[in-house]
């Protein structure tokens, strides 16, 4: 079953990015993944992501850049995820249907278990911080 684009926000703090875990008895149970949810119809991707994290966290977010998009098959369901980096614009995250919510690295990612789809863009993620965080051709 095809449940179409879902969107999910990667929200950056002071070097960290906040991630969510599932609770139990849903989809990928226990989990950690980026906060989101589905594109409805008539939705942009920016107004359902908007959408969804004052839904799930209570928070307003500003879109810094969107990543490559993700077509994933899990075995009872295939989606498209589409993620944003972002910034809290307003609003202090409240884990809400999560069981928990932390901020984490990228070098604490590999130790917490998230969906599959999720994996392409947590490796586009840490090229991205490494290429916005290498010293600059002829800088000292």
């Amino acid at each position: 079953m095809y449940i179409g684009d879902v969107v999910c926000a990667i929200i950056e703090r002071d070097g960290r990015f906040l991630i969510a875990r599932r609770p139990a008895g849903k989809h990928l149970a226990r989990k950690w993944e980026f906060p989101g949810g589905k594109v409805e119809a008539g939705e942009s991707e920016a107004e359902a992501l908007d959408r969804e994290l004052l839904e799930e966290l209570g928070v307003r977010v500003e879109i810094l850049d969107r990543l490559t998009p993700v077509e994933h098959s899990y075995s009872d369901r295939s989606l498209r995820l589409i993620a944003f980096r972002c910034r809290i614009a307003a609003g202090v995250p409240d884990a809400g249907e999560h069981e928990e919510l932390r901020w984490i690295e990228i070098g604490e990612a590999d130790a917490f278990d998230f969906p599959e789809a999720d994996l392409p863009i947590l490796v586009e993620y840490r090229q991205k911080i490494a290429a916005s965080s290498a010293p600059s051709p002829g800088k000292s």
